[in-house]
């Protein structure tokens, strides 16, 4: 298994894990396929802000894990919202827990406190995965979406990263963090 920073290359492999989850459940609410061009555009966009990496097993793209905005106000600017997503063939052989733990390693480093996940409910198996990374549940929005002919709950899981403190800095954008740094942590995922 190799862990490493994602490019617009990755986006046919990262579209083909996360076509079926458009497609064929409510485990996220984007309805529409995203034209390959523009999820590479999407991945490139993201990158100057927050990591988003790929789980490579022999050479395919196994999972993929990323991280995005959590509100738009400048209060909020601590927070972070995660998702990680995994091809059938490749579940529970530990990939999303790697990813995972080396894009908050990450998010630690840009200076982030708060990491979101917001789990469309029932996904007993995302519940299991997060809470057994620390995340801890605090609200369900109840029939918040609708997708598949059914109304839906979500659920928020909260993961604390960093300490609080007074008068914090402002997180690094992803593109301005130190670039050994993130070969270290990427070093250490492919150690694990």
């Amino acid at each position: 298994m190799l862990t490493r920073l994602a490019n617009e290359k990755d986006a046919a492999g990262i579209l083909a894990i996360y076509i079926p989850y458009i497609t064929g459940t409510s485990f996220t609410f984007e309805t529409e396929v995203p034209p390959e061009q523009a999820f590479a555009e999407r991945i490139s966009s993201y990158l100057n802000n927050w990591p988003w990496l790929v789980c490579e097993v022999d050479g395919k793209i196994a999972g993929y894990a990323y991280s995005s905005r959590y509100r738009e106000r400048t209060g909020y600017q601590w927070c972070i919202e995660c998702s990680v997503y995994v091809q059938d063939d490749f579940q529970r052989m530990g990939i999303a827990k790697g990813l995972y733990t080396t894009l908050f390693e990450l998010l630690k480093k840009q200076g982030y406190r708060n990491v979101y996940a917001v789990i469309n409910l029932p996904n007993d198996r995302s519940v299991q995965l997060h809470e057994s990374l620390g995340f801890k549940w605090f609200a369900t929005y109840e029939n918040v979406g609708y997708k598949l002919g059914k109304w839906k709950n979500v659920g928020w899981w909260q993961l604390t990263i960093n300490e609080y403190g007074d008068e914090p800095a402002p997180p690094a954008r992803f593109d301005e963090l130190d670039k050994k740094v993130i070969e270290n942590i990427l070093q250490q995922a492919n150690i694990r």
